[in-house]
């Protein structure tokens, strides 16, 4: 491997935070792979912060605000060390985990800032993200009444996720958007056709979720229907169900030859994929892999001295158009549905 050291900080937005070029996605450290064990990945928070590691990604969605409630201790200990990233408007039904509920109503948006507060136990939310669009209600709206927090000091930075480019525009004219989230990596581009260069002429950060396709880039698993836990929400999205995931399996062949060259894992490699976009495209772009683990976040943090050459990009570049399924069942509350 590279040993070219990485940023130091990098900028989200034009006036947003400064983060590490490598944030850490909250999500399943509690919930949505099963069960965890608590000691370890309180462990892994800590390890991840004396890496360098200061984006901390979390959502009210996550256990119903239970992600949130396990952060809070961590965040306690480290309040002037880290970027406390939350969201609202999205929730799981209770009834049927396949089912999603999108919510932009402000009152809504008002309760859910509150709630947030008193679960994470801070006094201001440093990036507060719209988590997903509720088109019942104008953008314009629902940034409007995220600026209102903004001005009570309750948030400090704005976020969006999975917005189209023309939802981003009209939101960042009603007020500064630090960052734009959206799923983006070897498997999963859709954003690259319009948000992106959105982002870019806006000075909006990108801040990609599921960079490593949720465990499967790294070669984890291979079929999430035989040897995922009944719990594990990844049994619920196509691409890693049945013929889908056994071709998209076939897919990281390059991956792992470009791997095998530098010393690295596929893990790696798929995350320096996604901090390159940063030069390809003008934007600034830290990823938040998740893991439960001391030993994959040391994994992943070494992939931001990772620098893959001309010809290996070249060797990456088709496996996104070759993968089978979806991203979900459903991509109407995607930036890819509405584009």
């Amino acid at each position: 491997m590279s040993d070219t050291p990485p940023p130091t900080l990098i900028r989200l937005g034009t006036h947003g935070p400064e983060v590490g070029p490598q944030g850490f996605g909250c999500m399943g450290i509690s919930f949505a792979y099963g069960p965890s064990d608590p000691a370890e990945s309180r462990a892994t928070l800590e390890r991840a912060l004396e890496l360098g590691v200061t984006l901390f990604d979390t959502a009210a969605a996550y256990g119903d605000g239970g992600n949130e409630e396990f952060l809070a201790p961590f965040f306690a200990a480290h309040r002037d060390e880290v970027v406390v990233a939350t969201k609202f408007g999205l929730a799981i039904d209770r009834e049927d985990r396949t089912k999603r509920i999108i919510d932009n109503d402000p009152a809504y948006i008002r309760r859910s800032a509150e709630e947030s507060l008193s679960r994470l136990g801070v006094e201001a939310i440093d990036l507060y993200y719209m988590h997903r669009r509720d088109v019942r209600y104008p953008i314009e709206e629902t940034v409007g009444v995220m600026a209102e927090l903004v001005r009570e000091g309750k948030v400090k930075h704005l976020g969006l996720s999975e917005v189209t480019a023309d939802e981003l525009r009209a939101a960042h004219a009603v007020h500064p958007i630090a960052a734009v989230q959206s799923e983006w990596s070897l498997f999963s581009r859709d954003i690259e056709a319009r948000v992106v260069p959105a982002a870019a002429e806006l000075g909006v950060g990108l801040v990609p979720y599921s960079p490593l396709g949720r465990g499967f880039l790294t070669g984890a698993f291979v079929s999430a229907d035989k040897e995922l836990g009944e719990d594990d929400l990844r049994r619920q999205q196509p691409r890693f169900t049945g013929d889908n995931a056994a071709a998209n399996a076939a897919l990281l062949e390059p991956v792992r030859a470009v791997a095998g060259a530098h010393g690295a894992t596929l893990a790696q490699v798929a995350l320096a994929w996604v901090q390159q976009r940063a030069g390809v495209h003008g934007v600034g772009v830290v990823p938040i892999p998740g893991t439960r683990s001391r030993a994959r976040v040391e994994e992943n943090v070494g992939a931001t001295h990772l620098i893959l050459t001309p010809s290996e990009l070249d060797v990456l570049e088709p496996i996104a158009s070759r993968v089978a399924g979806g991203r979900y069942a459903d991509m109407s509350f995607t930036s890819a549905g509405r584009e």
